[in-house]
């Protein structure tokens, strides 16, 4: 009998062993769908030579499943119609893993699609990551199982945020300025309940939301900021209509202090050292001036690109991907989705968590501030003599937020 109990115990092992084995040197294709061209065809770009230097970086030996990354772009042209006729370009090419993060206007309806794709072809399904959509409904109401948020969304960014803007006693009269689309409307939506329980003593003064990625000159935006007597900008902006909107204070001479979401994002620091000493601050998962592993990779996108690596969750995304594949054995989208859920991981920050209930990635966040280069934070931004230098860390209990998801598995 005993000898039996071994000899079971020890297949068990062996076809774990065998399992785990049998995926090594798999290439795990992923397509990026993402606005390739057109207005935020910078950003795109970027990103995609992110996705694939991260997949270079993470692939094979360097992740504990020992699969290969391969990241396939594919030009959506920031158009949501598009990005759904190349969701079904990639499930016919075989793709089984998908990502796309830049509007959650693109966001929400590719997410239901992928959903609506995996109800109706069982053992075709496709696990979409999200690195950058930060709508909270596609955590909330529109939660979906192969669905999970790589960035901190709305919600998250704006609690950490106002927690930071309560101890700046400076701030009396703010001007919102933001894209007229779910993400713009969102963070006007979250700052005015963030300023009600942080500062009640400071008042919104304009409130703006202007045609995303339409606008050529944001000089009647800015007159308007100038006669409001607003002594704070608050902004989502983020690619074009970010550098353009400061282009336009620049021209104008108004300096005052900027609270932004995406300062960091490619053109806009060239925009801001043009305009000298401006005050600005950024809410992000991450700041300029990483050591170690995160600052040997932003060294070497530097070098191999001469453009900045500031998507830090396309970091995270690959690194789940690997521990993920490694504790399901598999590289099956839907067991894979299953072994992410709840999964806690080293990220750029440290210690992660994918929430199990909503998908929605706990980390930690950064409030940076625009500054010169010194002896301390020394990573010149777009190779400007600036940088995005830490303050404050804010702990991820800080930044996180209750969900509504009501998650349909599909076991």
């Amino acid at each position: 009998m005993k000898f039996t109990l071994k000899f079971v115990a020890a297949g068990v092992m062996m076809a774990a062993a065998a399992g785990a084995l049998a995926q090594k040197g798999e290439t795990v294709k992923i397509a990026m769908i993402e606005g390739l061209s057109g207005p935020f065809a910078n950003v795109g770009q970027n990103q995609l030579k992110s996705w694939q230097l991260m997949a270079q970086e993470l692939s094979g030996a360097k992740n504990p499943a020992g699969v290969k990354f391969e990241i396939v772009g594919m030009d959506s042209k920031s158009s949501p119609q598009e990005a759904l006729n190349l969701l079904k370009a990639a499930s016919d090419q075989g793709f089984r893993y998908v990502t796309q993060g830049n509007g959650s206007n693109v966001a929400v309806p590719l997410a239901d699609a992928v959903a609506k794709h995996n109800e109706r072809n069982p053992g075709k399904e496709i696990v979409y990551l999200n690195y950058a959509a930060v709508d909270p409904v596609l955590t909330n109401e529109k939660c979906s199982f192969a669905h999970f948020r790589l960035d901190a969304d709305t919600s998250m960014k704006m609690a950490a945020l106002t927690a930071f803007m309560k101890d700046q006693p400076k701030i009396s009269k703010i001007y919102l300025i933001n894209q007229n689309y779910s993400h713009g409307q969102q963070v006007s939506k979250f700052f005015k309940e963030g300023l009600t329980r942080n500062r009640p003593d400071a008042k919104i003064v304009g409130d703006d939301l202007h045609p995303l990625g339409q606008v050529k000159d944001f000089a009647p935006y800015v007159a308007k900021i100038k006669q409001s007597g607003a002594d704070t900008i608050v902004t989502g902006n983020w690619g074009q209509d970010m550098t353009l909107l400061i282009k336009a204070l620049n021209d104008s001479g108004l300096k005052i202090p900027i609270y932004a979401y995406y300062a960091g994002v490619s053109g806009t620091p060239t925009a801001l050292a043009a305009g000298g000493e401006l005050e600005v601050y950024q809410i992000a998962y991450n700041h300029s001036n990483y050591t170690g592993e995160m600052g040997r990779l932003m060294a070497d996108f530097k070098k191999k690109f001469n453009d900045d690596f500031y998507t830090f969750s396309i970091y995270n995304g690959v690194v789940i991907l690997g521990e993920a594949m490694a504790k399901a054995k598999s590289t099956d989208p839907m067991k894979v989705a299953a072994a992410m859920e709840g999964l806690k991981f080293k990220g750029f920050n440290g210690d992660s968590e994918i929430r199990k209930s909503d998908h929605q990635l706990q980390q930690g966040l950064w409030i940076s501030k625009w500054q010169k280069v010194d002896a301390k934070n020394k990573y010149s931004v777009e190779n400007t003599g600036y940088t995005f230098a830490p303050v404050k860390y804010l702990e991820p209990y800080i930044a996180s937020t209750p969900t509504s998801c009501d998650m349909k598995r599909p076991f």
